[in-house]
C-alpha cells in the first residue's frame, strides 16, 4: 500500500494535511448510525393534492368569470343589433322583445304594458354596457 494513500475509513483532508472527521456534518465512521433519507413521497403527494386543489379552484374562478363575461357580451351583441329608433339614456331600464318573425327590438314599454315576446330587461351603464336586470 502506498504510504501517501490513507485507508478508506480514514478521513484525511489532503489540502490542509490534517484529520478532520470531527469537522464533518455527517457520520464518517463505519460504526456510526445509518443515514436515512426522509420519506418525501408522502410529503410530495400531500402537497401535490393541496396544490392541485388551489389550481382547480383558480381555474373554476376564471371559468366562472369567463362565463359571466360571455353572457354579458351575448346580451350586449343582441341589444346593439336590435332595432330601436331612439337614443338610450345611461341609467335607464329598457326592455327587449322578439317579434314572431324573429326580429329583436328594444322598447321603453314594460312587459305588463304589451303583448310582445319578452326577452329581458336591461340597464345601460356609463361604460355603454348593457346589464341584465332581474324582474321582480
Amino acid at each position: 500500500m502506498n504510504k501517501s494513500k490513507k485507508q478508506d475509513q480514514i478521513v484525511f483532508n489532503e489540502e490542509k494535511q490534517q484529520y478532520d472527521a470531527f469537522l464533518k456534518d455527517y457520520i464518517t465512521d463505519i460504526s456510526g448510525p445509518k443515514i436515512e433519507l426522509p420519506d418525501v413521497v408522502s410529503w410530495k403527494s400531500n402537497n401535490i393534492y393541496t396544490a392541485n386543489k388551489y389550481f382547480i379552484s383558480g381555474f373554476e374562478d376564471i371559468k366562472k368569470s369567463y362565463d359571466t363575461l360571455m353572457e354579458v357580451y351575448q346580451y350586449n351583441a343582441m341589444i346593439y343589433e336590435a332595432k330601436y329608433s331612439f337614443e338610450p339614456i345611461v341609467g335607464n331600464v329598457y326592455h327587449v322583445y322578439k317579434k314572431s318573425d324573429g326580429t329583436v327590438f328594444l322598447s321603453i314599454l314594460q312587459p305588463n304594458e304589451c303583448n310582445f315576446n319578452y326577452v329581458g330587461s336591461f340597464r345601460l351603464n356609463s361604460d355603454k354596457v348593457w346589464k341584465k336586470i332581474e324582474r321582480r
